[in-house]
C-alpha cells in the first residue's frame, strides 16, 4: 500500500488490505501523489471518501505510469471513476499442437453400403453367428474394432477456424485502428450535435426552466436523501435512533432466515414389499434401440446408437 491515501483507514479499507497482502497485490490508488480532488472517489453530503480501488499484481507495478480519479465522469451514483495508466508488453507465443483423439467415423452408418458392410464384416468375425455373445466387453470390443476397420478412424487434426483465417496481428492492427478513428470521427460529431442544440434551446424560457430544475436535481443527488433513516418497531411506533434502528434490522432478520417451515411428516408403520425383478428381456433391448436417435454422442463404450441399430428399419447387429 502507497503513502498517498485519503483520511482515516476503517474497517472496510483494512480488509482490502489484508486481501492484497494475502494475494501478494498492490492498492494502486494509494501510490501516485495526486490533489484530494483526484482521489476521492465517493462524495455525498459533504462527506468524501476513498472506496473505489484499482489492484494489481506487485511485480507489474512497475508497468503502471499514472493512476487517478476523474472528476465529474460517475459510474454509479455518487461514485467517480478510477483509471489508470499502463504500458504492457505483449509477446508472441508460438501455437502448441493440439492433440486430438483419433475417433472411428461412426456417421458413415447413415449411408447403406456402409451398413450393410459393417454387418457382414461383424458376422464374418464372429465366425457366421448371426447373434453377439452374452459377454458385453467382448460384443464392445468387436464393434469397436470392425468400426475402426470398416469405416475409418478420424485424422486427429483440428481445422482451421473458417471465421478467423483474417486473424493476424498486423490486420488485426490496421482493423483496430481504424474502427478507433470511426468512432472518435462519430463520438465528436454526436457530442457537437448534442452541445449545439443545448445551447440553441437555452436561449428560450423554456431553456432556462429546465436548466434550474436540472441544477435542482443534480444537488438533491449528491444528498442522502433517498436512503430510508426510519421504521416501526413490532407495535407501529416509529424509531428514529440509529442504534434502534439497527436493532430492529437485525431482530427482523433474524426472524426471517431462522423461522422453520413446516416439514412433510413420514409416514410410519409402512410395510416394505420384497419381491423379485424380472430381467431385461431382448424385446425391451430391441424397443430401446429403434428409439435411439443416431448422431449423438458415445458414451464410455465408445459405441453410438448407430453402431448397434445400424439400418435404421428396426433391425440390428444383435436381433437381426
Amino acid at each position: 500500500m502507497g503513502k498517498f491515501g485519503v483520511k482515516e483507514r476503517n474497517l472496510e479499507g483494512q480488509m482490502v488490505v489484508d486481501f492484497a497482502k494475502r494475494m501478494d497485490m498492490g492498492v494502486v490508488n494509494t501510490y501516485f501523489q495526486k490533489r484530494e480532488e483526484h482521489r476521492v472517489t465517493y462524495k455525498s453530503g459533504g462527506r468524501s471518501t476513498q472506496v473505489d480501488y484499482i489492484l494489481c499484481r506487485r511485480g507489474n507495478l512497475k508497468e503502471i505510469s499514472d493512476c487517478k480519479v476523474v472528476v465529474g465522469e460517475s459510474v454509479a451514483r455518487k461514485h467517480r471513476m478510477v483509471v489508470c495508466r499502463m504500458t504492457l508488453m505483449v509477446c508472441k507465443k508460438k501455437r502448441s499442437k493440439i492433440e486430438i483423439e483419433k475417433k472411428t467415423k461412426w456417421w458413415k452408418l447413415k449411408k447403406e453400403e456402409c451398413c450393410e458392410e459393417f454387418r457382414q464384416k461383424v458376422r464374418q468375425t464372429l465366425g457366421g453367428q448371426v447373434v453377439l455373445p452374452d459377454d458385453w466387453e467382448t460384443t464392445a470390443e468387436v464393434i469397436r474394432v470392425t468400426g475402426r476397420k470398416v469405416l475409418g478412424v478420424s485424422s486427429g487434426r483440428r481445422k482451421e477456424d473458417k471465421e478467423t483465417w483474417w486473424w493476424s496481428e498486423g490486420k488485426f492492427k490496421i482493423k483496430v485502428k481504424e474502427l478507433q478513428r470511426r468512432v472518435k470521427r462519430e463520438v465528436s460529431k454526436a457530442k457537437q450535435k448534442a452541445y449545439d442544440e443545448l445551447y440553441t434551446r437555452l436561449d428560450t424560457r423554456q431553456g432556462q426552466k429546465d436548466l434550474y430544475r436540472l441544477a435542482r436535481q443534480r444537488d438533491l443527488d449528491g444528498k442522502d436523501v433517498q436512503q430510508v433513516r426510519v421504521i416501526k418497531d413490532r407495535d407501529g411506533r416509529v424509531l428514529i435512533s440509529e442504534e434502534s434502528v439497527q436493532r430492529r434490522w437485525k431482530e427482523y432478520f433474524e426472524e426471517l432466515m431462522n423461522e422453520e417451515n413446516e416439514r412433510e411428516k413420514r409416514v410410519e408403520g409402512v410395510n416394505s414389499v420384497e419381491q423379485k425383478v424380472d430381467k431385461i428381456r431382448k424385446d425391451e433391448v430391441r424397443k430401446a434401440l429403434m428409439r435411439m436417435k443416431s448422431g449423438k454422442a458415445v458414451g464410455p463404450d465408445d459405441i453410438p446408437g448407430g453402431g448397434l441399430e445400424v439400418s435404421g428399419r428396426g433391425s440390428s447387429v444383435i436381433f437381426n
